[in-house]
């Protein structure tokens, strides 16, 4: 153990060793300094002040828990999305800059067609639903999951931004009525994927990975069940893994679909438009 560090020489040591299990070493080491510290983040002239005693320990067992292989967005509790604070709990999966594609097209939706009302399925933190209604403007917000864990830690997500949802446990569309906007990020990884994940996406929950032999099983659901549920003239989301999106597209033969790229140029989401 090294003693009589500055915060920011701490930092620096702490980034080595972090090399081996993140591919954001410098962001994770002062993640983990600050968290230590109880701090937010550390500024440029406190990194000169010398690391103190009584911290060391904590800091030391959060580097041992991320050496471990656990996600530093669990270790932390919480993490940003559209911008938003999100709590964060191994119950769901952690919300990631692929899906704000989803939440962007949504809002582009949003503005152009005048949506008032949105469903968000399979909704785990509640990442999706609350960037909605906060970003969106939405007269009324209703999401769901099977996970009785992961409404609950979604339903605070929405109050620690202020936002009001409908929350309920239940499986896909079950119970729900009609929206202009329905949003999902079903489970998408197969079987055989499933057993090759890398030991951090492997600490998530399996229940919000794994989509069956082909990684399909949720969206086939979704395409049998979605009828009834949408508006004339509304419209669903739907995240998807890489290399999916034209047999997903495919799944809603007679409709018009979409498929929509990231920042990256890969097909993340599958967008289903209903007649008016």
């Amino acid at each position: 153990r090294l003693i009589n560090l500055t915060i920011g020489q701490k930092i620096k040591h702490l980034e080595h060793q972090l090399e081996a299990v993140s591919d954001a070493p410098r962001i994770e080491a002062e993640l983990l300094c600050a968290f230590a510290l109880g701090k937010k983040r550390v500024g440029f002239e406190e990194k000169r002040s010398l690391f103190p005693g009584k911290s060391t320990e904590a800091l030391d067992a959060l580097l041992q828990r991320r050496l471990g292989g656990e996600p530093i967005q669990y270790i932390l509790g919480e993490w940003e999305f559209m911008g938003l604070p999100f709590f964060t709990e191994p119950c769901a999966l952690i919300p990631r800059q692929d899906t704000e594609t989803l939440v962007e097209a949504a809002l582009g939706l949003i503005r152009e067609r005048g949506y008032r009302t949105a469903l968000d399925i399979c909704t785990g933190t509640g990442c999706i639903a609350v960037s909605l209604k906060k970003l969106g403007g939405l007269e009324r917000v209703s999401a769901s999951d099977i996970s009785p864990e992961c409404v609950s830690l979604a339903e605070r997500n929405a109050e620690r931004n202020g936002v009001g949802i409908e929350f309920s446990v239940r499986d896909l569309f079950e119970g729900h009525g009609r929206y202009d906007l329905v949003t999902a990020n079903p489970p998408y990884i197969n079987n055989e994927d499933m057993a090759r994940l890398q030991r951090e996406v492997k600490r998530e929950p399996a229940l919000a990975l794994c989509g069956g032999e082909d990684g399909l099983d949720l969206y086939r659901r979704i395409a049998e069940s979605r009828r009834g549920h949408i508006n004339p003239g509304g419209a669903m989301l739907l995240e998807v893994g890489m290399g999916q999106a034209r047999q997903v597209a495919e799944l809603f033969a007679g409709a018009k679909t979409d498929i929509i790229k990231d920042l990256c140029g890969v097909e993340r989401v599958v967008a289903v438009y209903e007649s008016r």
